[in-house]
């Protein structure tokens, strides 16, 4: 196996992943942003404090929806210097994992359901310089992923079915995420959870152990979005 080389992005993963830790950080998915301004989108809750945003990467095969691609997360890293987090919902993720990663995202996330070679996967994505991510569906159970957690820097528990943003959060992630702190004893991942979080879900969430909080609509469907970033930020420190 190839040395992977290391990532210029480390001493920013670093601080992300301490203050993830110790008090919660919310990922804003620029899925619900306005993308005919989006430069503009991203500024405003960067303002507000926000230095992770989420990609919903779709193709319209392992999802039934269509969003962005390698160019459009070339064309984000010009305009920020946020940390990049590329979910890849993606049938045959390995064809795409140099793409994004040469397009400037600084994690990219696949789906354990797309791929027989799951540890071969993850491991192309670590010589990339890419931070590892690993993500399941409502369906999936966290014991398919217990063998490479050793593996990743970040789980994603989907806690809505992927494919469309504004649905309702599912209570039984609250139990993988759980389930995903008792097995971090020995692993250093953070546990990222995507899906209907809201003031309410937040708290549940972070209850359970969840650090990284994906919020699409909550954040950009709202008026003001530093208003609602600190909501939810009061809404995470409920739940420590």
């Amino acid at each position: 196996m190839k040395k992977s080389s290391p990532s210029p992005w480390q001493s920013q993963w670093n601080v992300l992943k301490a203050q993830a830790f110790e008090s919660g950080v919310i990922a804003p998915s620029i899925l619900s942003a306005d993308f005919s301004r989006l430069g503009e989108e991203i500024r405003e809750v960067e303002e507000s404090g926000v230095d992770w945003l989420h990609v919903d990467v779709m193709d319209g095969h392992f999802v039934p929806n269509l969003t962005i691609g390698p160019v459009v997360v070339k064309s984000l890293r010009k305009a920020t210097k946020s940390y990049l987090d590329c979910h890849l919902m993606v049938s045959e993720p390995e064809k795409w994992v140099k793409a994004f990663a040469d397009a400037g995202a600084n994690c990219i996330t696949v789906h354990a359901e797309t791929s027989a070679h799951l540890d071969r996967l993850l491991h192309q994505i670590r010589e990339t310089g890419c931070q590892v991510g690993v993500s399941i569906n409502p369906a999936t159970p966290v014991s398919l992923i217990e063998e490479i957690l050793p593996l990743v820097d970040l789980v994603l528990v989907m806690s809505v079915n992927p494919g469309f943003g504004g649905q309702k959060y599912i209570e039984r992630a609250s139990a993988k995420i759980s389930r995903l702190v008792e097995l971090r004893k020995d692993n250093s991942y953070v546990i990222q959870v995507d899906g209907g979080i809201q003031s309410i879900t937040a708290t549940i969430a972070r209850e359970a152990g969840a650090d990284v909080f994906v919020a699409g609509s909550a954040i950009f469907d709202a008026k003001n979005r530093g208003a609602a970033y600190r909501e939810l930020l009061k809404s995470i420190e409920a739940g420590n």
